[in-house]
């Protein structure tokens, strides 16, 4: 059976690629592990379109395991800003330094090892042993398992345990045992270029032939679509701090949650009173507040609603901390964050 799959998908895949495959993306160009797992981890949940300036600007900055390692985590959260999911960029660091602390400094070329590090999992490691031409694993990342689940009919969305195992399956019996770095850089880019998740372009799938779900007229129907639900809506107030020096206050988020170890406007409960804060938080005196236009930001799972309130505070700023401090607007070019709130800062 794995030979009939390897017919009928993988030597087609092949061929295709040698002809229309991507092949002068950045870390394609003098390619390592290293930076093989920088662009995989970017990838996670991300378009190559909008990773290729992240990456080049990335290993620009951190060219080395070594770098990035003894690089600064507001350094590489300043390069993920705007990238979005940033416990990747956190993980991203842990790992650099887990590697340089317990492997000398040597990337691991071992499955098992590669999925015990923060931000690694099955499909990473597959992707990073199989790029790198080092072992045939399996991956499974949101391309392969549009191509997997048309061509071979799986119903069902990826969230259930026996979908999943199913398409896990079925990438290991598709996966050739040579040639598989070739393979896996194909149908990655078969699901990027060609099986797209609408209209995909089927007449020039080197796979139509077999496809079940072109077969059947069904791509519009597979792979099975979640169900999604009514996305919820919170509510926050934003304070604009401004001190008569011309800095601003931010407030470093903690790790877990939206935009974690990031720095931010100071976040407060709708329901809690900006000026409240300032008097409990803030020795100086509130010359003037104004509250401006609310700005809507949506997340993958809900819609954040932003109430900024500008606040004029006489002096300056004099109880800095790790987690809040005063900055001046030239200061934002070098720090870590969220595009909404860099925005609000711009228009200052």
């Amino acid at each position: 059976m794995e030979q009939d799959y390897q017919k009928i998908i993988s030597k087609p895949l092949l061929k295709w690629w040698k002809i229309h495959g991507r092949k002068n993306l950045p870390w394609q160009k003098n390619p390592s592990l290293y930076k093989t797992w920088v662009s995989e981890i970017m990838l996670q949940q991300t378009q190559v379109k909008t990773v290729i300036d992240y990456f080049e600007r990335f290993i620009k900055r951190f060219p080395y395991l070594k770098t990035l390692a003894e690089g600064n985590i507001d350094d590489v959260l300043f390069l993920w800003s705007g990238l979005g999911y940033y416990s990747r960029a956190r993980n991203l660091h842990l790992t650099a330094n887990i590697i340089k602390d317990e492997f000398k400094g040597r990337f691991p070329r071992n499955f098992e090892t590669l999925i015990a590090l923060p931000g690694i999992g099955p499909s990473t490691a597959g992707a990073i042993l199989s790029l790198s031409n080092i072992q045939s694993v399996p991956i499974l990342d949101g391309n392969v398992k549009r191509v997997l689940a048309r061509y071979f009919g799986v119903y069902g969305h990826y969230s259930k345990s026996a979908v999943n195992k199913k398409l896990w399956e079925l990438s290991a019996l598709t996966t050739p045992k040579e040639d598989y770095a070739i393979y896996t850089q194909a149908i990655m880019d078969l699901g990027a270029t060609i099986c797209l998740p609408r209209n995909p372009n089927c007449k020039k799938c080197p796979c139509i032939i077999d496809c079940f779900a072109y077969q059947e007229d069904l791509t519009d129907s597979l792979p099975t679509k979640k169900v999604s639900k009514e996305k919820k809506s919170v509510s926050e107030n934003i304070l604009i701090i401004k001190f008569e020096d011309g800095s601003f206050l931010l407030e470093k988020r903690h790790n877990d949650g939206i935009w974690g170890g990031l720095w931010s406007l100071p976040q407060l409960n709708i329901k809690e009173d900006p000026l409240i804060w300032c008097k409990n938080n803030l020795s100086n005196r509130v010359i003037i507040s104004k509250k401006l236009e609310a700005i809507k930001h949506t997340f993958s799972h809900y819609h954040l609603n932003m109430h900024p309130t500008e606040i004029n505070l006489e002096g300056k700023f004099t109880n800095p901390n790790k987690r809040i401090q005063s900055f001046k607007k030239s200061d934002i070019n070098k720090l870590g964050l969220a595009a909404p709130i860099k925005k609000i800062i711009n228009s200052l």
